[in-house]
């Protein structure tokens, strides 16, 4: 029986994915026994109070964690964590919300911590409240911001980031010297695995956030949530199937059981192996395209959230190449196969090599030949 082509049928074009795991892209493919886990958990139904205990008891003993929890995402499992932070998993005090403003709302947030998706905050009943600033911030400055109506400290984990902030280590001591949880951002922070239990179990953060349809290649309406039981208790006691300001981020069945052989595979995977294959890949890219003129690359240890994947930074000269970044980007988007890569500033891309499957490397190269080469068919001297 043949395969059934969803997007042909659709008319929607297939994406060889070289930019990053980007949530406008799908995220990333999904391995055959992740796949395999979902059409499993498909077939029939289960009580999903059971089946939320017993993944999150197995996975926190594949994590190494306290406790574990499947959310529908990293942005569902920050609203999730604010929730039970505010809440602490009351019923009364959940049945409060969300106009009860006596209630300790405010979520302390570095400036240097500012990302888009810190609305998530607001959307789990948060108010931020900014310490510090992007060139630097003092330890006095959070002790002042803690207070009766803080519910929580948010950090946001990433290189890429100002590192201009407190750390996490002591973030968490002036933050648990007040009886306040700390909740981290890590949505994109694999590898390296040992981040697993890095911000909790070695930081000493209340929970840490991940997202599942980045590097652990599982279901991308999924998100990994490791920490205390305390906080994550009441997390419970927020989401779905109580209905209650959560049940809109309410995760199936098939992503919890999706989620459950992500991780599997993740933590028994040779991670050397794998970043060594992804260097060689890089190594070829540069190889491929050394020969043309007006081109030059240099290869990157970390990736743009500041993970230790490898990728090929490529700028233009535009004058001599006759082509620039930002054309060769909607080139390779409106060509046959469409190829994503990641734009930079000025007239340089991104090519990386970790979210691709079988021949896509070559079929990247390929691409990326013919475009850049093309210009210069085009206009020859």
């Amino acid at each position: 029986m043949p395969v059934r082509n969803i997007y042909a049928e659709l008319g929607v074009r297939r994406v060889i994915n070289a930019a990053t795991t980007l949530t406008a892209l799908g995220g990333t493919v999904l391995p055959d026994e992740v796949v395999e886990a979902m059409a499993s958990a498909s077939a029939s139904c289960v009580s999903m109070d059971e089946l939320h205990v017993a993944a999150s008891q197995h996975l926190a003993r594949l994590t190494r964690n306290e406790d574990a929890y499947v959310t529908s995402g990293c942005a569902a499992g920050i609203a999730l964590s604010v929730l039970a932070a505010i809440t602490a998993g009351q019923p009364g005090v959940i049945a409060r919300l969300p106009y009860d403003e006596t209630l300790a709302r405010n979520v302390v947030i570095h400036r240097a911590h500012r990302i888009p998706y810190d609305r998530a905050i607001e959307l789990g009943g948060g108010h931020l409240v900014e310490v510090g600033n992007v060139i630097q911030t003092f330890e006095w400055e959070l002790e002042a911001a803690l207070d009766e109506n803080t519910a929580a400290v948010f950090w946001v984990a990433g290189s890429h980031l100002p590192q201009t902030t407190l750390s996490l280590k002591k973030t968490v001591a002036i933050a648990h010297a007040r009886g306040v949880p700390v909740i981290v951002d890590a949505a994109a922070q694999l590898p390296p695995l040992e981040n697993l239990t890095y911000f909790t179990v070695e930081c000493g953060a209340d929970a840490a956030l991940f997202s599942g349809g980045k590097a652990l290649r599982g279901p991308q309406a999924s998100g990994l949530m490791v920490g205390s039981t305390t906080l994550l208790d009441a997390v419970r006691a927020n989401a779905a199937p109580r209905q209650r300001l959560a049940r809109a981020m309410k995760v199936g069945k098939e992503e919890i059981a999706g989620l459950v052989a992500a991780i599997e595979r993740y933590v028994a995977l040779d991670h050397e192996a794998m970043a060594s294959a992804w260097n060689e890949t890089v190594a070829m890219w540069a190889m491929g395209l050394e020969d043309l003129d007006g081109v030059t690359m240099r290869r990157l240890e970390r990736n743009e959230a500041g993970q230790p994947v490898a990728r090929l930074e490529i700028t233009l000269d535009p004058g001599v190449a006759l082509i620039s970044a930002a054309e060769v980007v909607e080139r390779l988007w409106d060509g046959t196969p469409r190829v994503a890569v990641l734009a930079g500033l000025g007239n340089s891309i991104y090519v990386t090599p970790d979210t691709l499957v079988g021949d896509d490397e070559m079929m990247v190269l390929d691409r990326l030949q013919v475009v850049l080469r093309s210009a210069r068919d085009a206009h020859p001297e």
